[in-house]
């Protein structure tokens, strides 16, 4: 799938974002700073693998243009 990496990315900031806010709700700071990890490491997943579909299409892109002038 396409945008394989980019879902997991997402999920994974969604689900940090419950574990950092549920953390601060209960008061517990660990938890709140898993949370607030998991988030980040989520949106850099996320980022990187929308970076390298891009770069892959840009790289496909110019081998069809390549091709199609011979």
């Amino acid at each position: 799938m396409k945008y394989k990496g980019e879902i997991k990315g997402k999920a994974k900031e969604a689900k940090g974002k419950v574990k950092e806010t549920l953390g601060k709700s209960v008061g517990n700071r660990e938890m709140e700073e898993r949370g607030r990890r998991e988030f980040y490491e989520g949106r850099i997943q996320e980022r990187m693998s929308k970076a390298r579909r891009v770069f892959g299409e840009a790289v496909e892109e110019v081998g069809e243009r390549i091709a199609s002038e011979r």
